[in-house]
C-alpha cells in the first residue's frame, strides 16, 4: 500500500485502521524490555490496558513534538 503525507510517498506495509497504519520496525532487545515495562505501568497507572504499539505513539508523539514537527 501507498500513502501520500505532506507530498511525500511513503510505502506502508499492512492496513489503516483509525489513522493507524501498520509498520514494521527493528528494535534492539532491550528497547522491547522497555516498552513492555512501560505499557504495563501506563497500563496500571491509567488503569486502562497499554500495549507496545501504544507506547511507541506516545514516545514519537513527543519526540516529534519536541521537535516541533507536530503539534
Amino acid at each position: 500500500m501507498s500513502d501520500k503525507h505532506g507530498g511525500h510517498d511513503h510505502g506502508h506495509e499492512g492496513h489503516e485502521q483509525h489513522g493507524l497504519v501498520e509498520v514494521t520496525l527493528l528494535l534492539e532487545d532491550e528497547h522491547l524490555d522497555a516498552l513492555d515495562e512501560a505499557a504495563q505501568e501506563l497500563s496500571r497507572d491509567l488503569k486502562q490496558p497499554w500495549d507496545r504499539g501504544a507506547v511507541v505513539r506516545l514516545a514519537l508523539s513527543e519526540f516529534f513534538s519536541r521537535r516541533g514537527k507536530i503539534t
